[in-house]
């Protein structure tokens, strides 16, 4: 069987592994690691909770670990183009035989699991298993972990991390997780193990005070942006921005990020705070680490679907903002890093999350807007979405094509018009319709 047919099994298996209703709970992941031999205990990790750039922070902890000589494992969600993005080791996702022979490995365990209880085990707890499975087969020096969803029943909180990472927290996913920030922080905080360090992006006041309860609660050494850590100085360059990081150790001169915005210079900061606890520096009589290990490291970063450039002439990006909070600082980072005289959109977006809010932030940067769908089966009615986007862009500023190759096509086009240089194509509001434009701009 070839190596695609071999993945395409695998993902049938897991397909039929997505529930229909969450049931929040640790029980299931417990019983599968306990009969796979506890892996998650064999190696250290950083594990990564937050609202917004959760994934963009974990590969950049997963570069410096790298750059230090650190064999990594790494697990994210979800994914943009197939499965096996979700677990990498060494920095590089699993390739489609060794993903589809991990899977046959932990199966006949997660059917065991499933006769114990009512629900089986779930899609995404089946790839956290064989990610830490992985992660200890290989075997790692240390694991970057993303939450997938809120943290204290995220199948990810069987690790007693000793460096937790908290990105910024907005309103996201209130269905499971609360309408309120303070509600939403407390489940995310729950990750955080007792006597570890927390290190915490710029929270909003409301989310902030949870944190910092969190902390004394789990007496963790709490780490905060902008007091602790932080953004020393940062300007815009071509392809990204130059940074100084004020580390825990010291400052870190000429980094050059190349990704945009000044959300992922904090998510960078983020990830070097974490770091220097991890390997120990800025501990009291601990030097700084080498600053030209840190300087590789994030010049190597990438980060797949955010604000990421597929095309040029006219310039087709593409960026994975699904909240209000996310198209804000895709907003920001747009008007900073780019030069657009006319940047026409493309949204789709899911049925539960807040069109009108992300709609409303992208309002400013976007001339025209394209209102599509995704294949997802929560994907909102392009008429439904474009009744909203008329209040907010005006009936004049609005198109809807319900095929989203279509509406890339109906966006080209409108940028096209513009004629030379200073226009372009912004594709966003949910992961899975980035995922669809990389494929479909790729393939063509």
């Amino acid at each position: 069987m070839s190596a695609g047919a071999e993945r395409a099994r695998v993902e049938a298996a897991l397909d039929a592994r997505v529930p229909t209703l969450i049931v929040p709970g640790l029980d299931r992941i417990r019983d599968l690691l306990d009969v796979l031999g506890s892996p998650q205990l064999a190696y250290p990790a950083i594990h990564i909770a937050g609202t917004n750039g959760k994934t963009s922070t974990a590969r950049m902890v997963d570069a410096l670990l790298r750059a230090f000589g650190l064999r990594t494992g790494r697990t994210t969600s979800p994914h943009l183009a197939a499965v096996t993005e979700r677990i990498a080791i060494d920095g590089m996702e699993l390739d489609e035989a060794l993903f589809a022979a991990l899977y046959d490995e932990v199966a006949p365990y997660m059917a065991l699991v499933d006769a114990r209880h009512t629900e089986p085990v779930t899609y995404y707890e089946a790839v956290i298993a064989m990610a830490f499975a992985a992660f200890a087969d290989r075997p790692v020096d240390a694991a970057v972990v993303e939450v997938g969803l809120g943290g204290r029943w995220d199948a990810t909180n069987v690790l007693d991390a000793g460096v937790s990472v908290i990105t910024p927290i907005g309103l996201d996913h209130e269905n499971y997780l609360g309408d309120t920030i303070a509600g939403i922080a407390a489940e995310k905080v729950a990750i955080v193990a007792d006597r570890s360090v927390l290190v915490s992006a710029v929270q909003p006041p409301e989310a902030a005070d949870v944190v910092f309860a969190r902390a004394a609660e789990a007496g963790a050494q709490l780490l905060r942006e902008g007091i602790d850590f932080g953004i020393a100085g940062r300007r815009v360059a071509v392809g990204g921005q130059h940074l100084t990081l004020r580390g825990l150790a010291g400052d870190y001169e000429d980094i050059v990020l190349p990704l945009f915005g000044v959300h992922q210079a904090g998510n960078a900061a983020c990830a070097l705070a974490a770091v220097e606890s991890q390997l120990g520096g800025g501990v009291p009589g601990r030097p700084r680490l080498d600053l030209e290990l840190v300087q590789a490291a994030f010049a190597a970063v990438t980060a797949p679907g955010r604000l990421e450039v597929l095309r040029t002439s006219p310039t087709i990006l593409v960026d994975a903002a699904h909240n209000p909070a996310g198209a804000e600082v895709t907003a920001a980072a747009l008007r900073e890093s780019f030069a657009f005289t006319r940047l026409a959109g493309v949204v789709a977006v899911l049925r539960d999350k807040d069109a009108a809010g992300i709609l409303r932030a992208l309002e400013p940067v976007l001339a025209e807007v394209v209102l599509t769908t995704n294949a997802s089966l929560r994907a909102m009615a392009p008429d439904d979405l474009a009744a909203i986007a008329v209040e907010v862009f005006g009936s004049d500023r609005v198109l809807v094509e319900p095929r989203l190759p279509d509406a890339i096509d109906a966006a080209v086009e409108i940028a096209e018009a513009e004629g030379l240089g200073g226009a372009g194509v912004l594709i966003t509001g949910s992961i899975v319709t980035v995922a669809e434009a990389r494929t479909l701009l790729r393939r063509a």
